[in-house]
């Protein structure tokens, strides 16, 4: 600090002054800032101890309360656990969307100590392979599955025959059918002799397994409904055995199950419904949207509506729009006859029609194609769905044909009549209109005229009979006949 530097015997003094005023400024501003700081410490430190505070204290009394629930749970006899059940409603085909639903509700049940998983079924039939895997689910679901066909009026057919019957319990409401089990085609079509013998004899003795705890005569009539799509109300059912209640609504059987013996995965059970409450577990919204377009109407409904899309973008390409919703209509169909297993008959002659409508836009043979084209979807779609209960109404069917075939024919109208209009623009336009002499043609027939604003280079044409040169005038109204290149060929007019 007192170093002394060569040449310059004071400047160690003159730095050491220098050094000592710098700490006599610096030092209230480091005590101001000390004094400042301190309050913001402490703060801080007062409030990272009420946060440790009460997140231990969140943390333990989590944990006691978590205990407690145990200790009441553990208290809590079977009867109190399962003091509920959960009610499921399906109405439409059988399809995958049924499976995951009634999955998914099993599972649930399980986990949540229902007593019981009541499924509220109203269906025409459907897949017979998705038929099997529901019948799977439910023989081998620890939990008790109980098949109410409701409301009145509402049917078990086909499909829903083996849904029933396999149900630990199986109710129907007063009004409510079962029955007509009889096998068709993967495809819904008529099978073959031999191959009819074979699922029939196989599909007989699913159905008599099903049926067999229900008795001899629940037996011969299950039978019977494969072989001879036999069917019953609900009193013939209950009076066969077939089913074990009729009621009004789910109260009215729960109060009718309480005390029922019945046998899950090969224990006998006691179900005590009499004060349990239900619980409604409604289908997701991606299920009920998937089985709403399930439905053969609304399939066929689908398939129309993409194939006009697909034509009126065939007629007016670029659109984009009819295009594209088209297309997305045309692929919900499709996924929709493959959850049906629509026949592919039906749907072969649903796309010769398509091919048909779209080739009206290409030959000169204006309706002929169309009405192919209409008559050939009507027959389509009255074969795409042939199992029974599963048919399109005939009135749906001609409605869509007629809307089909007419819009065909008014879009086709239309791009002939466009195609039968003059040309307005371009230089094809300007054929047929009149032009303004602004140049006299000369001997040659060379001159100027003046159209839609424009100087054009002309050639007149003389008529065949006249050997003198035609001679105009500034202003003189001439026709053009044609063009060659930038030249217009006109013509007097007379």
């Amino acid at each position: 600090m007192y170093r002394r530097c060569r040449g310059h015997p004071h400047a160690s003094r003159r730095r050491a002054l220098q050094w000592r005023a710098k700490q006599l400024y610096r030092a209230p501003q480091w005590r101001a800032k000390q004094l400042y700081r301190a309050p913001q410490w402490r703060a801080k430190q007062l409030f990272t101890t009420l946060f440790r505070s009460f997140y231990l204290s969140c943390l333990l009394l989590g944990l006691l309360l978590t205990a407690i629930d145990g200790v009441q749970a553990a208290r809590l006899s079977q009867s109190e656990r399962s003091s509920f059940v959960l009610v499921l409603t399906f109405r439409g085909a059988v399809t995958p969307v049924l499976r995951q639903y009634l999955d998914t509700a099993i599972e649930a049940a399980q986990v949540e100590g229902a007593e019981a998983v009541i499924l509220r079924l109203d269906t025409p039939g459907g897949s017979v392979d998705v038929t099997k895997q529901i019948v799977q689910d439910m023989l081998a679901s620890a939990v008790p599955v109980v098949v109410y066909v409701a409301p009145s009026a509402a049917q078990a057919g086909s499909a829903g025959t083996f849904i029933t019957l396999a149900g630990h319990v199986a109710a129907m409401a007063p009004g409510s059918s079962i029955g007509a089990a009889s096998p068709v085609g993967s495809q819904g079509e008529d099978i073959g002799d031999t191959m009819q013998a074979k699922v029939i004899n196989i599909l007989s003795a699913d159905i008599e397994n099903l049926a067999s705890r229900r008795g001899e005569k629940a037996v011969e009539w299950a039978v019977a409904a494969v072989q001879e799509a036999a069917a019953a109300t609900a009193t013939h059912a209950l009076e066969l055995g077939v089913i074990d209640f009729i009621a009004e609504d789910v109260p009215d059987l729960l109060d009718q199950m309480d005390g029922f013996v019945i046998t899950v995965q090969g224990e006998e059970q006691t179900l005590r419904t009499a004060d349990a409450r239900f619980v409604h577990r409604e289908l997701s919204l991606l299920q009920e949207f998937l089985n709403f377009i399930s439905n053969p109407s609304v399939a066929t409904i689908l398939l129309t509506l993409g194939s006009i899309g697909l034509i009126a973008e065939i007629y007016n390409p670029g659109a984009l729009i009819p295009g594209m919703t088209g297309l997305i209509s045309l692929l919900l169909g499709l996924y929709a006859l493959g959850q049906l297993e629509a026949n592919f008959a039906g749907l072969a002659l649903i796309g010769l029609a398509l091919i048909l409508l779209v080739a009206e836009a290409f030959t000169p043979a204006f309706g002929a194609l169309a009405l192919g084209g209409t008559v050939s979807f009507i027959f389509g779609s009255a074969l795409l769905f042939d199992a029974p209960g599963l048919a399109v109404p005939w009135p749906t069917i001609i409605s869509l044909g007629i809307g089909m075939g007419s819009f065909t024919l008014f879009v086709g109208g239309k791009v002939l009549v466009a195609q039968r209009l003059q040309t307005t623009t371009g230089g094809e336009g300007l054929i047929g209109s009149l032009a303004t002499v602004r140049i006299p043609f000369e001997e040659n027939g060379k001159g100027t005229v003046l159209i839609a604003g424009e100087l054009w280079n002309a050639q007149l044409r003389r008529p065949p009979s006249s050997e003198a040169p035609a001679l105009t005038t500034a202003g003189e109204q001439v026709k053009v006949e044609a063009r060659e290149g930038y030249t217009l060929i006109v013509s007097l007019q007379k």
